[in-house]
């Protein structure tokens, strides 16, 4: 967490003035249902207590004047000619103020900074908390009377826009409308939610850092995409009535899919089974079988990478380690893929075991060092002063 007077302190250092708002908007995991949301499947990500703070302040012209703690970098543009920049930080604000723009809302200049304590690169969603935490931040500050579902659609499209990634709902979902102490089951096709507790009794979440993002996650994030979307127009060809893999079925997909791109097939055979999966997670939840929970995690996994290969040599490492423990009940890759971290199901207190057991072997094997996350599970965005 971040205290608020070292923001206030910060952006008047930055800009010469007091901020007007100061706004937190969390990371998030997911317990399971990745590469789901974008084929309107389920989800059950949970907002975590390490977010991204932005402070704001309007301006008297419509210069639109950003500072990132974390670049210790200076970005300006004209409120009517903001477009996609080189420099990849910007683009995460800018393109919620596009957004804004396109909805012909009330808008001018303004100064924002903006810190965190998400960790980069471990795929817990530090660009969706920047675009959830802006979009809440100019809502609050123009009154444009933006609901958080909105803001999270705001958000997606401006990572689609001016970030390049083509990401599904549920990362800016999670950051905005999270309920501590729960999960969201979240249908990607309709938006409907329902909050589930997560009590997890005698254990805890426990996040294995690789502390690596290979380059192709991006790409090959968008290529997984474009497979799925290649498995849905074949089974249009006979079903026309099909929208999404929501509505495909694995008799379907042997029929008209499998032939011709085998690929394709393990992709949507993939997403058909992760949601399935996500299914008996929730049932495990309501009936506080961490040990079937954590059954669904390992399978996760296994589907993660073999079939929708998406995983790396340091994340399989991890699990594949992590099996080795009868404390740990559950394990896989989280996020996009190709980095990022491990979730694991643990006994409450065996985490820093978990950590001095694997590390020596994770450096030898990788020369990595391997660093564990702790998280508690927190609400969506909020005003912080």
């Amino acid at each position: 967490m971040i205290a608020r007077n070292i923001l206030e302190t910060r952006f008047k250092e930055v800009f010469g003035k007091n901020p007007d708002l100061i706004v937190k908007s969390p990371g998030r995991i997911n317990i399971i249902g990745e590469h789901t949301d974008y084929n309107e499947g389920f989800v059950l990500p949970a907002a975590i207590d390490k977010a991204i703070y932005v402070a704001v302040g309007k301006r008297e012209d419509n210069l639109i004047n950003l500072y990132a703690e974390d670049f210790k970098a200076h970005y300006a543009i004209a409120l009517k000619g903001i477009a996609p920049t080189e420099l990849s930080w910007p683009n995460y604000i800018l393109g919620v103020v596009q957004q804004i723009k396109d909805k012909e809302l009330s808008l001018s200049g303004f100064d924002l900074y903006i810190d965190g304590d998400i960790p980069v690169g471990a795929g817990l969603s530090s660009s969706a908390a920047v675009e959830c935490a802006t979009g809440y931040a100019l809502n609050e500050l123009y009154g444009l009377s933006l609901h958080r579902v909105e803001i999270a659609k705001m958000g997606q499209l401006a990572e689609h826009t001016y970030a390049g990634v083509m990401c599904g709902i549920m990362d800016q979902f999670a950051s905005v409308l999270s309920k501590a102490g729960h999960v969201i089951r979240l249908d990607c096709r309709d938006l409907s939610y329902t909050y589930v507790p997560l009590d997890l009794g005698d254990h805890e979440l426990v996040l294995l850092n690789t502390n690596v993002k290979h380059a192709l996650a991006s790409s090959a994030y968008n290529d997984r995409r474009h497979a799925c979307e290649h498995a849905v127009s074949l089974v249009q060809a006979k079903y026309p009535e099909v929208k999404s893999l929501r509505d495909v079925n694995l008799s379907q997909l042997d029929e008209l899919v499998k032939p011709v791109s085998p690929a394709a097939y393990l992709k949507a055979r993939f997403v058909l089974e992760e949601n399935e999966r996500l299914n008996k997670a929730c049932e495990a939840l309501q009936t506080g079988d961490i040990t079937a929970l954590g059954e669904q995690l390992f399978l996760a996994h296994e589907g993660l990478s073999k079939d929708y290969e998406v995983s790396c040599a340091e994340l399989d490492y991890l699990v594949e380690q992590a099996k080795q423990f009868e404390q740990v009940k559950g394990a896989r890759m989280m996020g996009g893929g190709f980095g990022g971290c491990t979730i694991n199901i643990v006994e409450k207190g065996f985490g820093n075991q978990l950590v001095d057991a694997l590390s020596k072997g994770y450096r030898s094997r990788f020369d990595l060092e391997l660093t564990a996350i702790f998280v508690a599970i927190d609400n969506g965005t909020e005003v912080v002063y």
